[in-house]
């Protein structure tokens, strides 16, 4: 049978290409789906977090900013730890970005505050001198869509089994909480109010109050998010 293949290059070629592809296959694909798997402290998204990062995706931040350190010292000393593939398990899309015009912002939250983020989205200028960035001032009066970051979470609950009303880390409590669509709109207002209690814009706090959520609020839920 052998000495049929050596005769035959042709054959001989495809038998190698499906012996190497199959031993690819078997070595590749359970360590892809071991690395795959959410970290050790890794949670879904809270639906505040997810209306702000519809308002990330929304605004194009995206196309600025990545969200994906490399393991190279000089991005780790930037930046902090590099990504693992585990960080991303609960991101639909993955916002790994290709272009840096501004920082990557992988692990923003560990660093920058509320209040830093409140007034760099009103004036990037005040905080960054010389930057490109442009200023967001309607996420100050434009209202997050909390109906559709809920859909989101019961849709990637119910198909992908993200797992929202469970207890992931052993302490006997419900680490992201979703609930049914009344409970998970308010439990977002009451999250909202902590975010508004870090700003100083009047108007953005008033409106929380009155349980209405400015994308802004939404917004900065989400960058604290990153860590």
């Amino acid at each position: 049978m052998f000495h049929w293949f050596e005769q035959r290059p042709f054959f001989f070629a495809v038998l190698v290409f499906v012996f190497i592809s199959f031993a690819g296959i078997i070595e590749v694909i359970p360590d892809f789906a071991k690395q795959a798997r959410p970290t050790v402290g890794t949670k879904p998204y809270s639906v505040l977090e997810l209306a702000g990062r519809q308002v990330y995706i929304k605004d194009s931040c995206n196309a600025c900013h990545s969200q994906l350190i490399r393991p190279f010292k000089s991005e780790t000393d930037r930046y902090g730890m590099y990504s693992l593939s585990g960080e991303y398990a609960y991101d639909r899309p993955f916002l790994w970005g290709s272009k840096r015009t501004g920082p990557d912002l992988m692990r923003v939250g560990n660093y920058r505050t509320t209040d830093w983020h409140e007034t760099h989205m009103m004036d990037p200028a005040s905080v960054v001198p010389g930057t490109v960035m442009p200023a967001y001032p309607h996420q100050f009066t434009n209202i997050a869509d909390l109906d559709t970051a809920y859909a989101e979470a019961f849709t990637v609950k119910t198909v992908f089994k993200t797992p929202y009303d469970q207890d992931l880390d052993g302490d006997g409590k419900i680490d992201v909480e979703l609930g049914n669509y009344e409970s998970a709109i308010a439990k977002a207002k009451e999250d909202a109010k902590a975010i508004a209690a870090d700003m100083k814009n009047q108007a953005v706090k008033d409106a929380v109050a009155n349980g209405q959520v400015p994308e802004i609020v939404a917004l900065i839920a989400y960058l604290n998010s990153l860590k």
